[in-house]
This record gives C-alpha cells, sequence and structure tokens, in this order.
C-alpha cells in the first residue's frame, strides 16, 4: 500500500469538519455510478435472466433457484475475507478509502461481463452466467460496497455532521432506485429495449463505464476522520474472536436482526416490482403502470430530504424510525388486500414509503452509533469485521429470496414473453403451445427491426405469488421491525460514551507522543 502516499492519491478534502464538497461531491454525486448499476441489476437482472436468457426453465427450473443461493456462499466468505484485509490496512489515505479505488476499476469491467453471455449451449450460457455473477457479487461490488458502506462510520463522530451525510448517501440512493431505475426506466428505457439482448447489452455497458469517474470522484472527495484520531486503536483479534464480541453486544445483535429481517422484505418487494406491473397491475412494458407506482410511492422519499433529520435529531432516530414502520405495514395490507386495484395501491404505497422514510435516510448513522458504542465497551474499532457481517446478511438475502423468488416463479407457471417476426409467427406459436397473450395481438406495436414482443396470460398462481413478492410479505416484516427497534435504545447514552472515546484517544496520543521523545 505505498502506493497511497503519492500526492495523486491524496484526499481533496483537509478540513477537520465535514466540508459541502464532501457532502455534494463525495457522498451524493461520487456514489451515484455504481449504486445506479447496482439499482439496475436489483430491478432488472433477473428479467434479463428470465426473459431476455429464457433461464427459467432451465434444468427444470432448478438453475435459477439455486444458483443465487450457492453463488451467495462464496460472497458471504469474501466479505468476511474483505472485512479482515479493510481492518488491517495502514495508509495516509486510511482503511476503507483505498479499496474504493480499486474498486473502480473492476465494479465496470464485471458489469460488462454480467450482460454479455455468448449464444451458445445451455450450459454454456449457465457457466458464464455463473463465473460473471460472482465475479461481479462476490469480487468487484463487495470490494465497492464494503468500503463504500464505512465511509459515514469513519468520516466523523460528531452526530449532527454524521447524520447529515448518512442523508446525502441515501439521496443518491432513492434517486438511482426511485428516480431513474423506477421511473425512466419503465417508461422509456424498457418499452424501447424490449427482449432484445444486443440492446441490453449496450444499455449495460454504458451505465457500467459511467460507474468509473464518478467512483473516483467519492475516492477523492470523501475523508476518514476516525481512522486518523489520535491514539485510534484497531481490532488485531482473529475473526472468530471478533464475532464473538459483536455477538455478545445486545445493541449490534437487534441491528444485525433489524437489518436482516428489513432485507428480506425489501429484497423480495424489488424483485417482484417489474413482475407486479406487469401482470397484476397493468400490462408488459406498458411505461405507465410502474412509472405511476413508482411516482406516487416515490413522492414521500423526495419530502424526506427534508424531514426526516430534523424529526430524528428532536426524537430520536430510533423512535423515528419506529413508528415510521408502523405506517410501513398499515400501507404494505393495504396494497395487500386490493393488489389488483390500480388507485387504492397508489394510496397503500405512498403510506408505506411514508413509513419507511426514517430507515431510508437515518439507518447509516444508526449503524455507527452501534459501532461507537461497541468501541466505548471495548475499546476497539472493528468496522470492518461489523461491516462484513452486514453485508453478508444483505448479499444472502439477495442470493437466498432470488431463488425463493424464481422457485415460486417455477412452481407457479410462470410464462416468459416470446418474440416473433410479426402477427402471424406469434399466432402460430400461441395455438401451438396453448397459450394466451396478455393482450391481443393486433395491439401490439413491433420493435423498429419489426420484432414482435408478446407476454403471455399468466396463471392466477403466478399472480398471488408476485402480488405477495410485492406487497405482502412486507405487511409482517414490518410489524416484527416495530418489535426489534423497541429494544434498540442505543441513542440514549451514546453522547457520554463518545466524550469517554475522545478522552481515551488523547491519552492514548499524548503517551505515545512521550514514548517518542523519551
Amino acid at each position: 500500500m505505498k502506493l497511497m502516499n503519492s500526492p495523486l492519491l491524496a484526499s481533496r478534502i483537509k478540513s477537520e469538519n465535514v466540508t459541502k464538497s464532501e457532502k455534494w461531491l463525495g457522498y451524493l454525486l461520487g456514489p451515484a455510478g455504481a449504486l445506479l448499476l447496482n439499482a439496475v441489476l436489483a430491478t432488472y437482472l433477473n428479467v434479463y435472466y428470465t426473459d431476455v436468457l429464457n433461464l427459467t426453465p432451465l434444468w427444470g427450473g432448478v438453475f435459477l433457484t439455486v444458483f443465487p443461493i450457492v453463488s451467495k456462499i462464496l460472497d458471504a466468505i469474501t466479505n468476511v475475507v474483505m472485512g479482515q484485509i479493510i481492518d488491517r490496512t495502514r495508509t495516509k489515505e486510511g482503511k476503507a478509502r483505498p479499496w474504493l479505488l480499486l474498486s473502480a476499476f473492476l465494479v465496470p469491467a464485471t458489469g460488462i461481463l454480467l450482460f454479455t453471455v455468448p449464444e451458445s449451449s445451455d450450459a454454456v450460457k449457465a457457466i458464464w452466467v455463473m463465473i460473471s455473477y460472482n465475479l461481479f457479487y462476490s469480487f468487484a461490488y463487495t470490494i465497492f460496497n464494503m468500503s463504500h458502506n464505512l465511509m459515514v462510520p469513519l468520516s466523523t463522530r460528531d452526530s449532527t455532521q454524521r447524520g447529515g451525510l448518512s442523508v446525502f448517501n441515501q439521496i443518491t440512493t432513492i434517486m438511482m432506485s426511485g428516480i431513474l431505475v423506477a421511473l425512466i426506466f419503465p417508461m422509456v428505457i424498457m418499452p424501447m429495449i424490449g427482449v432484445d439482448k444486443s440492446k441490453w447489452i449496450t444499455l449495460m455497458t454504458i451505465l457500467s463505464i459511467l460507474a468509473l469517474p464518478l467512483t473516483l470522484m467519492e475516492y477523492f472527495f470523501t475523508k476518514e476522520r476516525v481512522t486518523q484520531e489520535a491514539g485510534h486503536e484497531e481490532a488485531k483479534l482473529p475473526f472468530v474472536k471478533q464475532l464473538k464480541i459483536l455477538f455478545t453486544d445486545k445493541y449490534m445483535i437487534l441491528m444485525y436482526v433489524y437489518f436482516f429481517v428489513y432485507t428480506v422484505g425489501v429484497t423480495l418487494k424489488n424483485l417482484g416490482l417489474v413482475y407486479y406491473c406487469n401482470y397484476v397491475l397493468g400490462t408488459y412494458n406498458d411505461g405507465i403502470t410502474q412509472m405511476l407506482v413508482s411516482v406516487i410511492g416515490g413522492i414521500p422519499m423526495g419530502i424526506g430530504i427534508f424531514a426526516v433529520w430534523p424529526l430524528a435529531k428532536r426524537f430520536g432516530k430510533r423512535n423515528v424510525t419506529m413508528w415510521g414502520f408502523v405506517l410501513y405495514a398499515v400501507g404494505s395490507l393495504i396494497c395487500w388486500i386490493f393488489s389488483h386495484n390500480l388507485v387504492i395501491v397508489l394510496i397503500g404505497q405512498f403510506i408505506k414509503n411514508i413509513g419507511g422514510l426514517p430507515c431510508s435516510y437515518v439507518f447509516m448513522a444508526l449503524f455507527a452509533d452501534c459501532l461507537d458504542h461497541l468501541e466505548w465497551k471495548k475499546d476497539l474499532r472493528m468496522d470492518g469485521a461489523a461491516m462484513s457481517i452486514y453485508n453478508i446478511i444483505a448479499v444472502a438475502m439477495v442470493g437466498i429470496m432470488t431463488g425463493v423468488f424464481n422457485w415460486m416463479l417455477a412452481k407457479a407457471g410462470y410464462l416468459a414473453p416470446i418474440t416473433a417476426n410479426g402477427a402471424a409467427d406469434a399466432a402460430a406459436k400461441l395455438a401451438q403451445n396453448g397459450w394466451t397473450a396478455q393482450v391481443a395481438l393486433e395491439n401490439l406495436k413491433p420493435a423498429a427491426d419489426g420484432v414482435l414482443t408478446v407476454a403471455l396470460q399468466q396463471p392466477s398462481a403466478v399472480t398471488s405469488v408476485i402480488s405477495f413478492a410485492f406487497v405482502g410479505l412486507e405487511v409482517f416484516t414490518g410489524i416484527a421491525l416495530v418489535a426489534i427497534l423497541f429494544f434498540l435504545n442505543v441513542e440514549k447514552n451514546l453522547p457520554k460514551e463518545q466524550a469517554e472515546i475522545k478522552v481515551r484517544h488523547a491519552a492514548d496520543g499524548a503517551a505515545l507522543t512521550e514514548g517518542e521523545e523519551a
């Protein structure tokens, strides 16, 4: 890591307090490229596998069920390894930021590989999908995500400044997933690319390359002030012992359980979004239904930029988040009961997303509070180990829930769209297989190259599965999260604990200086 001593790689942030350029360039704009790519993948990669590559029936539906779950075992291992590497990294630029720099080049390269699956046998396609998927998620994105998520906890101990950075960080996430992916994609991009593989590859190559300069911006306009504190001590214990410490602290346990439950619900919802809008509320890639669900449901996210942090400062991050999840569960229940009624679903989505505001904007600040409490309790920083467990939960649930979702689709009898060279060819394919088109063939508009994309009428079992995935499960996760947060009162003694940590570090720094002088 001697390379990190080069002035060319030095952070452009020199201030001991959080600056405007740090907020806007390092935490708002910088992460946008990688987060946009990840948001697109979270919503559409499975659609690419099921609808473009038509992998749902592969090996009797087993492939898309098992491969995401197995892949996440490797992803979990690499998260542990990456957490240990970060905790043992010592550079002038910090311990997490150097890996952010490396990820700027790895994420675009592996992102492109995800979609350039060769036209070959099913076995070759399966091998390519497995390798490219793990190169991206288990390697490149793990490096980015670990280092990126540690920027808020390592940026400062000032609760107000840390909270502000957490909000800026989440604005980017919400802008990418709630505006570009949820609005622009269903309205403009998806109707344009349909199930044309070459168009998918072109689009995803552009998005992947975009991540490079923006991630470099995040690297240059962030700073690890906590790492640079005098007397700061990192955990040098074996990972197993660090785990024991983490899982004997009640607040860390509650935080991980909270994140686990939340991630299960959100992951299944994200997987179900496109299918729900295509087959339950609207028609395939109609450009309207998903836009309406995203706009009405996403309006509260814009309001939250101004409202959440003042409320959290006054009433506490835990309290605001807990009561928010009451609304979250109520809104989800409304959507589930009236899952085929667009107007009522939009109302339910609005209520649900108001309830989800606090979680979206202040989660990482609350996680950082738990890390500070643990440092006060054990006199050790274990950011890498703590974040590796956080990321293991995130990636494991993505794999597991993707497998579960695909298994439910396959068992329910999901029918992927077909392509045809005109209405006559489509009618022949429908008659041959006993399928029914979702929309009459004469009402379908062919692509510029004349290819017709025909979505099929899904069995009722499929629409029930999709409705549960998108709106049903979060009724139960919302209720569970209220119960968990009731006990997560880490903020109660935090100011006193942070003051004691600073006193310890000052004393340790003074002792170290005296020793060097002697």
